[in-house]
Protein backbone atom coordinates (compact mmCIF):
# COMPACT_ATOMS: atom_id res chain seq x y z
CA UNK A 1 0.00 0.00 0.00
CA UNK A 2 2.85 2.42 0.75
CA UNK A 3 4.07 1.85 -2.81
CA UNK A 4 0.67 2.90 -4.18
CA UNK A 5 0.56 6.03 -2.01
CA UNK A 6 4.06 7.00 -3.13
CA UNK A 7 3.12 6.63 -6.78
CA UNK A 8 -0.10 8.70 -6.37
CA UNK A 9 1.81 11.39 -4.45
CA UNK A 10 4.33 11.74 -7.31
CA UNK A 11 1.44 12.20 -9.72
CA UNK A 12 -0.25 14.81 -7.56
CA UNK A 13 2.97 16.79 -7.15
CA UNK A 14 3.52 16.69 -10.90
CA UNK A 15 -0.02 17.79 -11.71
CA UNK A 16 0.01 20.51 -9.06
CA UNK A 17 3.22 21.91 -10.47
CA UNK A 18 1.73 21.91 -13.96
CA UNK A 19 -1.82 22.96 -13.14
CA UNK A 20 -1.70 25.52 -15.93
CA UNK A 21 -2.04 22.60 -18.34
CA UNK A 22 -5.73 22.49 -17.46
CA UNK A 23 -6.32 26.25 -17.60
CA UNK A 24 -4.18 27.51 -20.45
CA UNK A 25 -3.67 26.18 -23.95
CA UNK A 26 -0.12 24.95 -24.45
CA UNK A 27 2.03 24.05 -27.44
CA UNK A 28 1.22 20.42 -28.26
CA UNK A 29 4.12 17.98 -28.29
CA UNK A 30 3.84 15.01 -30.66
CA UNK A 31 0.47 16.30 -31.82
CA UNK A 32 -0.11 13.44 -34.30
CA UNK A 33 1.29 10.63 -32.17
CA UNK A 34 -2.08 9.07 -31.33
CA UNK A 35 -3.22 9.10 -34.97
CA UNK A 36 -0.87 6.23 -35.79
CA UNK A 37 -2.56 2.89 -36.33
CA UNK A 38 0.26 1.06 -34.55
CA UNK A 39 3.03 2.19 -32.22
CA UNK A 40 5.82 0.51 -30.31
CA UNK A 41 7.76 1.05 -27.14
CA UNK A 42 9.39 -0.48 -24.10
CA UNK A 43 8.94 -0.34 -20.35
CA UNK A 44 10.97 -0.60 -17.16
CA UNK A 45 9.48 -0.95 -13.73
CA UNK A 46 9.16 -2.41 -10.25
CA UNK A 47 6.88 -5.00 -8.74
CA UNK A 48 5.88 -6.33 -5.36
CA UNK A 49 4.23 -9.77 -5.42
CA UNK A 50 2.32 -11.54 -2.66
CA UNK A 51 0.55 -14.89 -2.21
CA UNK A 52 -3.06 -15.36 -1.10
CA UNK A 53 -4.02 -18.68 0.51
CA UNK A 54 -7.16 -20.75 1.01
CA UNK A 55 -6.89 -23.62 3.49
CA UNK A 56 -8.62 -26.93 4.14
CA UNK A 57 -8.58 -26.53 7.92
CA UNK A 58 -8.28 -23.58 10.27
CA UNK A 59 -4.60 -23.52 11.20
CA UNK A 60 -2.28 -20.57 11.62
CA UNK A 61 -1.87 -18.61 8.37
CA UNK A 62 1.21 -18.81 6.20
CA UNK A 63 2.75 -15.35 6.06
CA UNK A 64 4.37 -13.91 2.95
CA UNK A 65 7.48 -11.80 3.32
CA UNK A 66 7.58 -9.58 0.23
CA UNK A 67 10.37 -7.73 -1.53
CA UNK A 68 10.68 -5.53 -4.61
CA UNK A 69 11.30 -7.05 -8.02
CA UNK A 70 12.08 -5.76 -11.50
CA UNK A 71 10.09 -5.63 -14.78
CA UNK A 72 11.29 -5.04 -18.32
CA UNK A 73 9.58 -5.58 -21.65
CA UNK A 74 8.22 -4.36 -24.97
CA UNK A 75 4.91 -2.80 -25.99
CA UNK A 76 2.90 -3.15 -29.19
CA UNK A 77 -0.09 -0.79 -29.38
CA UNK A 78 -3.02 -1.03 -31.81
CA UNK A 79 -5.24 2.06 -32.05
CA UNK A 80 -8.95 1.15 -32.16
CA UNK A 81 -10.40 4.64 -31.78
CA UNK A 82 -9.60 7.97 -30.14
CA UNK A 83 -10.30 6.48 -26.72
CA UNK A 84 -9.54 2.76 -27.03
CA UNK A 85 -6.27 0.93 -27.71
CA UNK A 86 -5.41 -2.76 -27.63
CA UNK A 87 -1.90 -3.57 -26.56
CA UNK A 88 0.41 -6.51 -25.95
CA UNK A 89 3.18 -6.16 -23.40
CA UNK A 90 5.53 -9.18 -23.42
CA UNK A 91 8.06 -8.84 -20.66
CA UNK A 92 10.20 -10.38 -17.97
CA UNK A 93 9.05 -10.08 -14.34
CA UNK A 94 11.38 -11.12 -11.53
CA UNK A 95 10.13 -11.38 -7.95
CA UNK A 96 11.19 -12.94 -4.66
CA UNK A 97 8.90 -14.02 -1.80
CA UNK A 98 9.49 -15.90 1.45
CA UNK A 99 6.82 -18.09 3.03
CA UNK A 100 6.92 -18.02 6.82
CA UNK A 101 5.24 -20.95 8.59
CA UNK A 102 4.08 -21.02 12.18
CA UNK A 103 5.99 -23.77 14.06
CA UNK A 104 2.75 -24.74 15.83
CA UNK A 105 1.48 -26.15 12.53
CA UNK A 106 4.17 -28.82 12.76
CA UNK A 107 4.61 -31.73 15.13
CA UNK A 108 7.63 -30.10 16.71
CA UNK A 109 7.82 -26.60 18.11
CA UNK A 110 11.55 -26.04 18.56
CA UNK A 111 12.89 -25.00 15.15
CA UNK A 112 16.37 -23.99 14.22
CA UNK A 113 16.29 -20.48 12.75
CA UNK A 114 14.69 -20.31 9.28
CA UNK A 115 13.77 -24.03 9.15
CA UNK A 116 10.10 -23.00 8.86
CA UNK A 117 10.84 -20.58 6.01
CA UNK A 118 10.73 -21.25 2.28
CA UNK A 119 12.16 -18.87 -0.32
CA UNK A 120 10.27 -18.72 -3.63
CA UNK A 121 12.08 -17.03 -6.49
CA UNK A 122 9.94 -16.42 -9.57
CA UNK A 123 11.05 -15.38 -13.03
CA UNK A 124 7.99 -14.92 -15.22
CA UNK A 125 7.75 -14.51 -18.95
CA UNK A 126 4.69 -12.28 -18.70
CA UNK A 127 2.30 -12.02 -21.69
CA UNK A 128 -0.57 -9.55 -21.13
CA UNK A 129 -3.32 -8.53 -23.54
CA UNK A 130 -4.55 -5.14 -22.31
CA UNK A 131 -7.38 -2.78 -23.24
CA UNK A 132 -6.39 0.84 -22.68
CA UNK A 133 -9.27 3.30 -22.16
CA UNK A 134 -8.15 6.91 -22.45
CA UNK A 135 -9.77 10.22 -21.62
CA UNK A 136 -9.60 13.23 -23.92
CA UNK A 137 -6.12 14.67 -24.26
CA UNK A 138 -5.66 17.94 -22.36
CA UNK A 139 -2.66 19.80 -23.76
CA UNK A 140 0.24 17.37 -23.16
CA UNK A 141 -1.29 14.87 -20.78
CA UNK A 142 -3.96 12.17 -21.05
CA UNK A 143 -5.06 9.90 -18.16
CA UNK A 144 -6.10 6.32 -18.92
CA UNK A 145 -7.40 3.09 -17.40
CA UNK A 146 -6.08 -0.40 -18.08
CA UNK A 147 -7.77 -3.80 -17.93
CA UNK A 148 -7.11 -7.21 -19.38
CA UNK A 149 -5.84 -10.74 -18.98
CA UNK A 150 -2.41 -12.28 -19.04
CA UNK A 151 -0.58 -15.55 -18.87
CA UNK A 152 2.87 -16.15 -17.47
CA UNK A 153 5.47 -18.89 -17.71
CA UNK A 154 7.43 -19.26 -14.48
CA UNK A 155 10.96 -20.28 -15.41
CA UNK A 156 11.76 -20.94 -11.73
CA UNK A 157 8.76 -23.15 -10.93
CA UNK A 158 10.48 -26.56 -10.50
CA UNK A 159 7.05 -28.11 -11.09
CA UNK A 160 8.54 -31.27 -12.61
CA UNK A 161 11.27 -31.70 -10.01
CA UNK A 162 11.08 -34.83 -7.85
CA UNK A 163 12.53 -32.85 -4.93
CA UNK A 164 9.98 -31.17 -2.67
CA UNK A 165 9.90 -29.56 0.77
CA UNK A 166 11.52 -32.64 2.30
CA UNK A 167 14.58 -31.43 0.35
CA UNK A 168 13.95 -27.77 1.11
CA UNK A 169 12.23 -26.90 -2.21
CA UNK A 170 8.75 -25.42 -2.46
CA UNK A 171 7.49 -26.20 -5.97
CA UNK A 172 5.11 -23.97 -7.93
CA UNK A 173 3.30 -24.48 -11.21
CA UNK A 174 4.94 -23.41 -14.42
CA UNK A 175 1.88 -21.69 -15.93
CA UNK A 176 -0.16 -18.94 -14.27
CA UNK A 177 -3.13 -16.90 -15.48
CA UNK A 178 -4.04 -13.40 -14.30
CA UNK A 179 -6.49 -10.57 -14.70
CA UNK A 180 -5.09 -7.04 -14.47
CA UNK A 181 -6.52 -3.61 -13.59
CA UNK A 182 -4.73 -0.29 -13.43
CA UNK A 183 -4.41 3.35 -14.36
CA UNK A 184 -1.79 5.75 -15.63
CA UNK A 185 -1.13 8.94 -17.55
CA UNK A 186 0.34 9.71 -20.98
CA UNK A 187 2.78 12.61 -20.90
CA UNK A 188 3.63 13.93 -24.37
CA UNK A 189 7.20 15.15 -24.54
CA UNK A 190 8.94 16.74 -27.49
CA UNK A 191 10.46 13.56 -28.89
CA UNK A 192 8.49 10.70 -27.32
CA UNK A 193 5.56 9.81 -25.07
CA UNK A 194 6.29 8.91 -21.43
CA UNK A 195 3.63 6.82 -19.65
CA UNK A 196 3.92 5.96 -15.94
CA UNK A 197 1.27 3.49 -14.79
CA UNK A 198 0.36 1.28 -11.87
CA UNK A 199 -1.69 -1.91 -11.98
CA UNK A 200 -2.75 -4.82 -9.86
CA UNK A 201 -2.31 -8.39 -11.09
CA UNK A 202 -4.42 -11.20 -9.65
CA UNK A 203 -3.93 -14.90 -10.36
CA UNK A 204 -6.90 -17.01 -11.41
CA UNK A 205 -5.41 -20.49 -10.96
CA UNK A 206 -3.84 -22.33 -8.05
CA UNK A 207 -0.04 -22.20 -8.24
CA UNK A 208 1.24 -24.59 -5.57
CA UNK A 209 2.44 -28.12 -6.28
CA UNK A 210 1.66 -30.52 -3.40
CA UNK A 211 4.54 -32.41 -1.84
CA UNK A 212 4.98 -36.10 -2.60
CA UNK A 213 3.88 -36.92 0.96
CA UNK A 214 0.08 -36.25 1.17
CA UNK A 215 0.43 -35.39 4.87
CA UNK A 216 3.30 -32.93 4.36
CA UNK A 217 2.94 -30.04 6.84
CA UNK A 218 4.19 -27.68 4.14
CA UNK A 219 1.47 -28.22 1.55
CA UNK A 220 -1.24 -30.57 2.85
CA UNK A 221 -3.39 -27.75 4.27
CA UNK A 222 -3.12 -25.50 1.19
CA UNK A 223 -6.27 -25.53 -0.92
CA UNK A 224 -5.32 -22.62 -3.19
CA UNK A 225 -2.24 -20.46 -3.47
CA UNK A 226 -2.60 -17.52 -5.83
CA UNK A 227 -0.33 -14.62 -6.69
CA UNK A 228 -1.46 -11.04 -6.27
CA UNK A 229 0.78 -8.09 -6.85
CA UNK A 230 1.46 -4.55 -7.95
CA UNK A 231 3.33 -3.51 -11.08
CA UNK A 232 4.67 0.01 -11.56
CA UNK A 233 5.82 0.55 -15.14
CA UNK A 234 7.50 3.49 -16.85
CA UNK A 235 6.80 3.26 -20.56
CA UNK A 236 8.59 5.01 -23.43
CA UNK A 237 6.93 5.15 -26.84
Amino acid sequence: MRLIFLFITVFLVYLDGHAQLFTKKRVLNNENFDKQRTSWGYFLGLNQYDFNFDYYTDLNDIQTQKSFGFNVGLIGNLRISDYFDLRIEPGLVMSNRDLIYDPENFDQTDFIDNIHKREIKSTYIHLPLILKISSKRVNNIKPFLLGGFSTAINLSSQEESIDDNSSGKFRTKKNAFFYELGFGIDIYLEWFKFCPSIRGVFAINDEHVPDNDPSSPWTSNIKFMKTSGILINFTFQ
